[in-house]
């Protein structure tokens, strides 16, 4: 048991510090102006976690460090496509409403896919991150699962920092700004890792 806290410490407190101003927190910062608290903390955890897991899998259970290089271009090619896609829109906004059973199941699926959407991007802006990598070699050296829960939360927590930031900011900028500000972000952290930046 000690060894579990030792090791959830650790990773938090590493992990923590390492993402303060990493990409992913300046994602969260936009997160947090688009969406609700709540939905964006979900969508965090859901990435962070599944990272994370990935990082323990490969660096606790088989001992072995991430391939950096091919995670950034596959990462960098997905972000540049979310860049994109931010700005075509959703095309809903001028369809006449089908009842109150649908405008329910809309709002659910919005719910869901924005979720799903976040803990994507965090997911694949973590790929090959320096967080991940310091992650995979903490789970090499100490107790996976304590590694795991640590760096979820520190990364959770980070990313939070950011999120209410963006709240506070979201309601002073029109949505066409955030739009463009969500699509720059994308592409330009897509274009980052293709060319191999920190």
């Amino acid at each position: 048991m000690p060894e579990l806290i030792s090791a959830t410490l650790a990773a938090f407190g590493i992990v923590f510090l390492a993402e303060l101003g990493d990409k992913t927190q300046l994602l969260a910062v936009n997160f947090g102006s688009l969406h609700s608290i709540k939905k964006v903390a979900a969508g965090l955890a859901l990435g962070y976690g599944a990272a994370s897991l990935l990082a323990v899998t490969v660096g606790g259970v088989l001992g072995a460090n991430l391939p950096q290089r091919p995670l950034e271009l596959v990462g960098g090619a997905i972000f540049v496509l979310f860049g994109l896609l931010a700005l075509r829109g959703d095309g809903h906004e001028d369809e006449d409403d089908g009842g109150e059973a649908d405008d329910q199941r809309r709002r659910a699926m919005v719910r869901t896919s924005v979720v799903a959407t976040i803990g994507f991007a965090i997911f694949v802006a973590e790929m090959g991150d320096k967080t991940q990598i310091a992650t995979a070699t903490l789970a090499a050296r100490s107790n996976p699962v304590g590694t795991w829960i640590g760096a979820t939360a520190g990364e959770v927590a980070s990313g939070m920092i950011g999120v209410l930031a963006g709240s506070l900011v979201g309601d002073k900028i029109p949505a066409n700004v955030m739009k463009w500000v969500s699509a720059l972000l994308f592409v330009g952290f897509g274009i980052a890792m293709l060319a191999g930046w920190p």
